[in-house]
Order: structure tokens, then C-alpha cells, then sequence
């Protein structure tokens, strides 16, 4: 029986109770035909244990001294309101007593059982979490059909949404022995397996490919064995998305007037569905006359170049539009007036005529007029002082509006690792009478120190590090005690600190400290390291003497270097020059070179050029990274006259000379409109030369390629370039190699863009290699590589790394190299190339 149906058989039940009420009381008679009006002159109620009994009048609507009528509309009324609050099972109200022109009512409840509490069968407890957030049910709450509808109707939507359509979900009720009245509910979920799509059959179409249509539905998928990032469960609300983005495509083409004529989708098995689409395609068409009116700042022909779109081009209003109104890459007729002051500008672009397959378009313009920058503000910033903020922004006051620099602003927030990029936001206040607007800044501060605490086991030595990094770091507060919270922050300096050791048998310290606007005024960085290491093969002292047998290698240097931005070829451009001087001390410590005891030291000057649009480095949505980087020494061996043919290695490196350049570049590519989906793409090539044939390549700063190599030991300036899926340091000789090449492909997708946890998941292809000698390299002769892997990004640890990675070649000399294996990886970069 349907609540409606119980509803007034309730009022039936009233009627005649009123009519033949349960006592029998001396009353005049009632009849229907004829209703009397009586004064309440009291209501009883009976039933009531856990529901406060002048509540149960109130809802009813009746209270004593009111005038009735029996039989009448109140008594049916006040029934269906307390029906309305679902308390109860059964209602009753009888005419209890007549004395003259007054009635005694009584109310008969029946209460339902409260909810002591609840639990899930056949779930995880994730998954339970998540379902409780949507039946949004708590202790305390009737326990009646319309609440135990409501959470199997939820339940098995939640697991529907997620592909699983045969979702089975039943409410058991069970006595609560502990409370009164209440009972607690076993909500068992038998999810079955997910719902699959076996196939999707198109029908009307002529012009467009199946395949070419089937590909527009972005996450409706036909199962494939081979598909990873799409899978082919079947969601309701995500089928009606991908029919719209069906017909978008057809608009896309030029079909203006495609629509889906019908779809069915149905059971083909007992855990598959088929979809069954029926198109019609309509009529191809095209641009054909494009006019512009209302523009007076701009000529038509410089805006129809702007436009970039003539006549005969396939007509397609999605290009139309963001030509006209939202480039993302700000080559629109919007942005070209928004970039000079016209904030309020407006483009609507009409369709005037459509003849046969013809489209005549007119961009009605509104330019309204020039807008000045009156007032910069900022938000949000609670940690970062407001200065490393504002030099930073791109606009100024005085100056015209320009939507390029508070996009560009944007970027260089992000880029400072201090702001949530997902919270940014950026407030207009216009003043239309003066022509001025008004600048807030809105910025969400994340956390963005790093601590690095970590310990291993290897070669039957243990090894600790300690390391932190403060971004946001202020020397100048360093006086200031109330500033230690727990070191002086918010003046956007860097200083990196790092520790680690095995023992006696390895130790390592490294300094860094960075000012980014060196002398405040202008964004010339200074940067200042230092780092001692000392790595010990043998044995031990001996009652605190140091053993003859023991071998050392003990590193000193100090780096000192300078960074500016450039203006041209535009100011994307960074050019960084920087003095370095190492000191490589060898006690019997042959082991990668080809000299065991000595002194050499290694002078040099390091030039890094390079352009970077990045937008976000933790994770690059789009941009790209064009870098040169070179480091040279003097070539002492061209003017000192010593004769090296006689010289012992020793002797010849106890100055090294060399030239190392290289060259890398990286692309970020947008695959979906969210910039969710990314393809990652770097190609690296490095060399090492030497001056003098005599003396040959120096032995120190040299190329080392394989596995995922993170002992972070600063040795002798050597690059370690990783190649996952082989072994560690396998692909380059044993005392390093001089030319190294490499390139890789990763298709990322982000998972969670959360600041405090970003993580997201990539296949990968890369390839590489290295040469002894130059004339041997051939970068077409590579070993390659392919797996899949994860990346989290925790603001105190920074980016881990798990990847598995499958070798596609082998390794001359290594046939027990496994063919496939996992790597963990630390740092935003695994390899420089």
C-alpha cells in the first residue's frame, strides 16, 4: 500500500471512529450529511513515550478553545500533518466525549524505532566512508520505509555512478536490546562486478568515421584489453556528457545542425552493456562573409588577421567563439583590447544569413573604453611578506589594464612554491565614471619547506641523511627572536642544509643559500653553496691512528653565482653565470680514476641560458624548458709550456681542464580541456671535451646512465642520468663516459591536485646511451625503456617517486640483468638530461 493510499485509509479509520468511537459515551449522534460544529475542549494523547507530547498537538494543528466541525476537513488535516513528519506508523484520532457543544479528542500514536546506529556489509571502509557522506544518516534519526528507501536508493546510485549498474543493496532492521524503541540497520552491499561496455554501434552516419565519433566520447569506451587510462564501465551521467561531446564534434566539422536522433542501451550479458546511437549528420557548412562592426580603436583588417579565420574555412562556432572572446593561448580579438586597457570590451559574433551550405557571420563589438590600474592590493599572504610579493606582480598603478599581465603574474606566484595555483584569484573593481579599476590579489598560502630524515642498508654499510630545505627563507630576521617559528621566514630566500653519513666511511655536508633579488630592486639572483664529502674505501684507524690501508677521496668547493632575467628575445629568458671551485684530494683512491693519490683542483666557469614558460612545476600543465648550460676552465696546458707527454696523470690534472656543454628541452602538452592529462616530452644531449690531446679528457665531471641512482654522493662533479628498467650506472663505462644522449615521453594524469598531497600517475618511453669518444656517437643507437609509475608531491618531503620500469634491450655484459623492476626515485628531477 502506497503512502497515500495509507494515508486516507487512516482518515477513514478516523471517520469511523469518530462516528462509533472505541467507548461508548453518551454523545449526540454524528452525521456525515449533517457535520455539528463543537469547541475543543480538550485533547488527549496516548502513545507518546519518546515524543514530547505538546509537540504532538502542535504538529496537528489543533489546540484547545478552537471551533470544529465532526465530521470535518481539521480532523483529516491534522492526520495527514503528523503523516508529514514520518514518526510515526499508525495514527488515530477519536471523538473521546460530547458534553454539549464540546469535544474531548484523543490522539492515538504508534511511534517508529530511532536509529541506535549502523554499519556496512560487503564494503571497505573507505568505501563505506565515502558512501556515508551521501545517505548523510546519524544516530537518532525515525527509522521508517522512507528512510530505508532512501539509503538503498542512494547506496546503489553511489556504486552506479562508478560502474557498477548491478549493484544489489539490501537494509536488514534489526531490535536494539540496548535502547528502547531503537533499532540498528546491517546495510549489506554486494557491488557484483563492474558493468562493461561490450559495444557501441553507430548508426546515420556517413561523413564521420565510427572510430573518429567513438573517440569524441571521451569516457564512454568500448572494452579493449589494451586500454589503461580509459576504462569501459558504463556511468549514467558520464554517457549523457559524452552524447553532447558526440554532437560537438559533428559541430566541430562543420555539421551545424547534427543531432542524435536516438540511443538505447541495453544488456548483452550479464555484466556487459551495448549502446545502440542513431546521428543525423544534417549539412556540412561553411564561412562564408565575415564582417566587423563597432570597432574604432582597431582597423577590420587588423582584427580579420587576429581572427584568423576566411571565407570557405569549415565553419565551426567553437573556433569562432575563442578567436573572438577566449584564446587560451591570448591570440583572440578580446585579448588584443584587454591587453590595452579595454576591460570591459565585448565581441558577440552573429550568424546574419545561412544560405544553402553558406554562413555569413557579423562580430558586433562593443569597446567601451580604456581602463588605468587605480589600486594593487593582496590577500592571503599570512606567512610572506608583502614586498616578495609585489615584485613579483606585473602590474603597477597608473598603468592600462592588461589581462597578459595578471595572467603572467599568475605564473610567477605559482612559480615562488609558496601559493595553492588551484586558489588564485584576482578581483576587478571597476570605476566606470573615472576609467579606473582596482587590483586584489587573492593567494593561498601551502606549505612549501621540505625535511628530508631517511636511512638505508647497502654494501653492509648503514647510511642516514638529514636534510631541510626553507623556500621562504629571511636572513635579515635572523637577529629577531619572536621570528623563530621555527626559523625567520617570508622574505623568499632559499637555504638548503643536508647531511649524511655512513660512518667513518662516507660523509657528506652541503650549504645553500640563494637571494633571488639581489639588492631589491631588480630579479638578479645570488646564490652561495658550499659542500666537504669524504668517502673512505679499506679500513678503519686503528686506536685512533689512521690506517696506511685505508683509502680516501675528500671533496672541497664553493660555488658563487648570479641570475638574471632578460627582457629579449623576450622575458621568458634566464641567463645565470656562476664560479665554481673544487678541490679533489685522492689518498690511495684509484678506484675510478687513473691516478690514486694527489691533489687536483677544478676552477670553472658555469653559464646556464635557457627559457621557461613552465606554469606550475610541481605539476607542468603546459610550457616548455629550452636550456644551454656549459662549464669551462681555463686551458692552463695552451700557456704554462710544461710538457704533459712526460707527466704522471697526477701531475697533469693537478689543474683540470675541460669543456662540458649541453643542451636539454622539454614540452608540456595539454591532452584534455582540463590539463589533467599531459604529454611530458625531454630530449638531452651532453659532451665533455678537452683542450690538449696529450693530457685527454679530465677524469672528474663525467656522464654515468641507468637505473635510478639516489645516493646523492658529490664526488667528483659526475652526472648520474638515470634510465629506468636497468640496473644502476650500467649503461656508461666503470670511470664514466664523456658523450651522453637521451630522450623520454611520459603520459601523466593527475589524480589529486590537493597542494598538501599532489599525486599523479604516467606511463613512460625513454631511450639513451653514452660514447666514449665522440665520433662514435650515434643517437639513433639507444637502449630503451618503457613501465608505468607514480609521483606524490609532499610539501615537507618533496616529490617521491615509484616506477617500474621494463628493459627493451640488453646490456653487452650483463646477462643477468633483470628484465624488468621497480624503482624509487626522490627530487622533482630523476637525471638532469
Amino acid at each position: 500500500m502506497t503512502s497515500r493510499q495509507t494515508l486516507w485509509a487512516s482518515v477513514v479509520v478516523a471517520m469511523l471512529n469518530i462516528v462509533f468511537p472505541r467507548e461508548a459515551l453518551a454523545q449526540p449522534e454524528v452525521s456525515f450529511t449533517s457535520p455539528a460544529t463543537y469547541t475543543i475542549a480538550g485533547i488527549t494523547v496516548g502513545g507518546a513515550k519518546y515524543t514530547d507530547v505538546q509537540t504532538i498537538k502542535l504538529l496537528a494543528g489543533l489546540k484547545e478553545g478552537d471551533e470544529i466541525q465532526i465530521p470535518g476537513e481539521r480532523i483529516s488535516t491534522a492526520i495527514k500533518n503528523l503523516w508529514d513528519q514520518r514518526l510515526f506508523n499508525d495514527i488515530n484520532i477519536y471523538l473521546a466525549e460530547v458534553r454539549g457543544k464540546e469535544a474531548f479528542l484523543y490522539i492515538e500514536i504508534s511511534e517508529v524505532p530511532r536509529l541506535s546506529f549502523f554499519k556496512f556489509d560487503g564494503v571497505s571502509k573507505s568505501e563505506a566512508d565515502n558512501i556515508k557522506d551521501d545517505i548523510k544518516i546519524v544516530r537518532g534519526m525515525p527509522v521508517n520505509e522512507n528512510l530505508l528507501s532512501n539509503i538503498k536508493y542512494l547506496t546503489e546510485k553511489h556504486f552506479v555512478e562508478k560502474g557498477f549498474l548491478n549493484a544489489n543493496v539490501t537494509v536488514e532492521q534489526n531490535v536494539d536490546a540496548a535502547m528502547d524503541n531503537s533499532v540498528f540497520l546491517t546495510i549489506k552491499v554486494d557491488k557484483n562486478r563492474k558493468t562493461k561496455i561490450s559495444n557501441i554501434t553507430i548508426e546515420g552516419n556517413e561523413d564521420l568515421q565510427d572510430t573518429k565519433l567513438r573517440r569524441a566520447m571521451k569516457d564512454t569506451k568500448k572494452k579493449r584489453w589494451w586500454s589503461i587510462f580509459k576504462a569501459s564501465k558504463f556511468i549514467p551521467d558520464t554517457y549523457k556528457e559524452d552524447k553532447q561531446k558526440l554532437i560537438a564534434k559533428y559541430n566541430k566539422e562543420g555539421y551545424r545542425d547534427a543531432r542524435l536522433l536516438k540511443d538505447s542501451v541495453y544488456k548483452s550479458g550479464s555484466k556487459t552493456v551495448a549502446i545502440d546511437l542513431e546521428v543525423e549528420e544534417g549539412k556540412k557548412f561553411y564561412f562564408r562573409n565575415i564582417s566587423i562592426i563597432g570597432n574604432t580603436k582597431y582597423s577590420s583588417d587588423t582584427l580579420m588577421r587576429v581572427l584568423g579565420i576566411k571565407p570557405g574555412d569549415v565553419y565551426n562556432e567553437e573556433t569562432l567563439i575563442s578567436r573572438v572572446q577566449m584564446s587560451a593561448a591570448g591570440t583572440d580579438i578580446s585579448s588584443i583590447y584587454q591587453d590595452d586597457g579595454y576591460m570591459t570590451f565585448y565581441a558577440d559574433p552573429v550568424e546574419i544569413l545561412i544560405e544553402n551550405d553558406s554562413i555569413d557571420i557579423e562580430i558586433r563589438i562593443d569597446e567601451g573604453r580604456q581602463f588605468r590600474i587605480n589600486r594593487i592590493s593582496i590577500s592571503g599572504n599570512a606567512k610572506t611578506n608583502d614586498h616578495v610579493i609585489f615584485r613579483e606582480i606585473r602590474t603597477r598603478p597608473g598603468d592600462l589594464f592588461n589581462r597578459s599581465d595578471i595572467i603572467r603574474t599568475q605564473r610567477e606566484l605559482a612559480n615562488l612554491g609558496y601559493f595553492d595555483p588551484a586558489a588564485f584569484d584576482v578581483r576587478t573593481v571597476p570605476d566606470v565614471a573615472n576609467g579606473t579599476v582596482d587590483l586584489e590579489y587573492v593567494l593561498q598560502e601551502k606549505p612549501s619547506d621540505q625535511i628530508e630524515l631517511s636511512g638505508g642498508f647497502g654494501n653492509r654499510q648503514v647510511v642516514g641523511s638529514l636534510g631541510v630545505s626553507f623556500t621562504n627563507f629571511s636572513i635579515r630576521k635572523i637577529a629577531t627572536r619572536n621570528a623563530w617559528r621555527p626559523v625567520p621566514m617570508g622574505d623568499g630566500q632559499r637555504l638548503q642544509l643536508r647531511a649524511q653519513a655512513s660512518g667513518s666511511f662516507f660523509q657528506s655536508y652541503m650549504m645553500s643559500f640563494t637571494e633571488p633579488w639581489f639588492g631589491g630592486r631588480k630579479p638578479n639572483s645570488l646564490t652561495v653553496s658550499l659542500n666537504h664529502s669524504v668517502q673512505a674505501i679499506g679500513q678503519k684507524k686503528i686506536d685512533g691512528e689512521l690506517n696506511p690501508n685505508r683509502q680516501t677521496l675528500k671533496v672541497s668547493g664553493v660555488t658563487v653565482g648570479l641570475g638574471k632575467r632578460l627582457q629579449k628575445p623576450d622575458d621568458w629568458f634566464m641567463l645565470y653565470n656562476a664560479i665554481s671551485f673544487n678541490n679533489y684530494d685522492l689518498n690511495n683512491f684509484g678506484r675510478f680514476f687513473s691516478f690514486a693519490n694527489g691533489s687536483s683542483n677544478n676552477a670553472a666557469w658555469n653559464l646556464v641560458f635557457q627559457r621557461n614558460s613552465v606554469f606550475d612545476p610541481i605539476y607542468p600543465r603546459w610550457g616548455s624548458i629550452l636550456k644551454f648550460s656549459s662549464a669551462v676552465t681555463l686551458p692552463y696546458s695552451l700557456f704554462n709550456n710544461k710538457d704533459y707527454s712526460v707527466m704522471t696523470d697526477a701531475e697533469k690534472f693537478k689543474w683540470v681542464e675541460y669543456y662540458k656543454l649541453k643542451f636539454t628541452a622539454e614540452w608540456n602538452t595539454p591532452l584534455s580541456k582540463d590539463k589533467k592529462l599531459v604529454l611530458n616530452t625531454k630530449a638531452g644531449f651532453g659532451f665533455l671535451g678537452a683542450y690538449n690531446k696529450t693530457i685527454g679528457l679530465s677524469p672528474f665531471e663525467r656522464f654515468y646512465l641507468g637505473g635510478v641512482f639516489i645516493s646523492g654522493f658529490n664526488l667528483d662533479g659526475r652526472e648520474i642520468i638515470n634510465l629506468r628498467g636497468y640496473d644502476d650506472l650500467t649503461l656508461a663505462p666503470e670511470d664514466g663516459a664523456p658523450v651522453i644522449t637521451k630522450y623520454s615521453a611520459e603520459l601523466r594524469y593527475l589524480i589529486s591536485p590537493n597542494p598538501n598531497a599532489t599525486v599523479y600517475a604516467l606511463t613512460f618511453l625513454e631511450a639513451g646511451n653514452t660514447w666514449t669518444r665522440f665520433d662514435e656517437f650515434n643517437p639513433f643507437i639507444v637502449k630503451r625503456s618503457a613501465g608505468a609509475g607514480l609521483r606524490i608531491f609532499l610539501p615537507m618531503f618533496g616529490m617521491l617517486g615509484l616506477d617500474y620500469g621494463w628493459r627493451l634491450d640488453d646490456v653487452t655484459g650483463r646477462p643477468n640483468m633483470a628484465r624488468g623492476q621497480f624503482h624509487f626515485s626522490l627530487g622533482m628531477n630523476i637525471g638532469e638530461l
